[in-house]
């Protein structure tokens, strides 16, 4: 199988500029040619002769008509390269890709510049969440004098791809991103008390951040779910989030060790006060936030039952 490596982003995001330093460098290099496709050209160039010291060449596919099986297929064929990286154009429909049989994608990137990226979340939201949802790595750059921002560019990405790991970098190299006291919730209480958009908040910053949750205990309202293959002692209570549109909900909850989960009714309400412990679950696919509950009290579906992840960033 010919490796492929997807680099996602509007123009000016930075797509060029990260793939010039890559293909340069040592950890980069492999035996064989290097297939580089380009779907839209920016200012930034890529240079002849770093190409050719990197046995790299280079193909320009600039209408999205043409990016197709058979197009990819027929460079394979001329160039017989050893893996492929793709510049896709950041206005092109990321759904529609197909690579050939042969291709396997090992990893997807998008770049985002900082500047820009408000501008983006809240006029181009739905093509921008393609780009994020499809990504092992986000990495943003330009981020000087953003610092502030940063917190919340980092939730709006995480309620969108939970499992991206995502990168922020100024001039001066990466910034490290604290959440801490940007929480929309009381860490020291006990229990912590979380309303629609808290409990949003939580599950995402539990995920990434187990160790500051680990032995507190938590109260929130929740939608009851039953997976099939859970054991009739364990539940799930959570909520349903909407990042983009309607079309784009998902469910985010914990699991939950209850004795008497088996006697819930699958999607009714309850209110939740639980302790939070680190457990392996094979549904996580490794450890994670573990609820072991205190109280589950038959309650009502709120006023608002979806946390709305698609409101726009308001600039201050």
């Amino acid at each position: 199988m010919k490796p492929v490596y997807i680099l996602y982003g509007f123009l000016e995001s930075g797509k060029t500029d990260f793939l010039r330093y890559t293909i340069a460098q040592p950890y980069f290099k492999i035996n064989g040619k290097t297939l580089l496709i380009v779907c839209e050209e920016g200012e930034d160039e890529y240079e002849e002769k770093v190409l050719r010291a990197n046995d790299t060449i280079k193909v320009v596919i600039d209408d999205e008509e043409n990016f197709t099986i058979g197009k990819l297929t027929n460079l394979e064929n001329q160039y017989n390269p050893d893996r492929i990286l793709i510049e896709f154009n950041g206005m092109w429909d990321s759904r529609k890709i197909q690579l050939p049989k042969s291709w396997q994608i090992e990893q997807q990137i998008t770049m985002i510049n900082c500047m820009t990226f408000e501008m983006y979340f809240n006029n181009m939201k739905s093509m921008l969440a393609e780009h994020i949802r499809r990504a092992d790595l986000i990495l943003f750059n330009r981020c000087d004098g953003l610092n502030e921002k940063l917190p919340v560019y980092k939730r709006n990405v995480k309620a969108i791809n939970q499992a991206a790991d995502i990168i922020f970098e100024d001039k001066n190299g990466e910034v490290d991103v604290t959440l801490d006291e940007d929480l929309p919730f009381d860490l020291k209480a006990d229990p912590i008390e979380l309303n629609n958009y808290g409990y949003g908040m939580f599950y995402l910053d539990a995920l990434e951040h187990v160790d500051r949750y680990e032995g507190k205990n938590v109260k929130f309202r929740a939608m009851v779910a039953k997976p099939p293959e859970f054991p009739k002692t364990r539940f799930v209570p959570g909520r349903m989030s909407m990042t983009c549109c309607a079309q784009d909900m998902q469910f985010l909850g914990f699991a939950c060790d209850y004795d008497r989960a088996s006697e819930l009714e699958e999607k009714s309400w309850v209110d939740v006060t639980a302790r939070i412990e680190r457990e392996f679950v094979k549904e996580y696919g490794g450890e994670g936030p573990v609820l072991k509950a205190i109280s589950v009290i038959p309650s009502s579906e709120p006023e608002s039952p979806v946390i709305d992840f698609s409101q726009p960033i308001m600039s201050e």
